[in-house]
């Protein structure tokens, strides 16, 4: 494996895991009052078209990388534009008690 390869196997897993442990605090707690929610909007609509433009491509790893990060992007946009009834309700479907 070239060292480009494992480079760009490096930024995928960095890039993806980064999410992990905010939508973890975030199912835990459901705290997003220190969340941006324009941010957030702006990141998913970013892995959208990363994703679109690996499925242009037909590039696995820009459709895996990005479909996965888009999947933990747009809870984290769900979660803080969602009412504290709303999170409550999405966080027990997930995470049951």
């Amino acid at each position: 494996m070239s060292w480009i390869a494992v480079l760009g196997y490096a930024a995928a897993l960095c890039s993806t895991v980064s999410f992990v442990p905010q939508a973890f605090r975030i199912l835990k707690t459901r705290d997003t009052s220190g969340i941006s929610a324009p941010m957030y909007a702006l990141t998913t609509v970013g892995f959208s078209l990363w994703l679109a433009y690996g499925i242009a491509r037909l590039e696995w790893p820009l459709i895996l990388t990005n479909g996965i990060c888009l999947v933990f992007a747009a809870f984290i946009l769900v979660m803080t534009l969602a009412s504290t009834r709303q999170k409550d309700a999405i966080a027990d479907a997930i995470q049951p008690e």
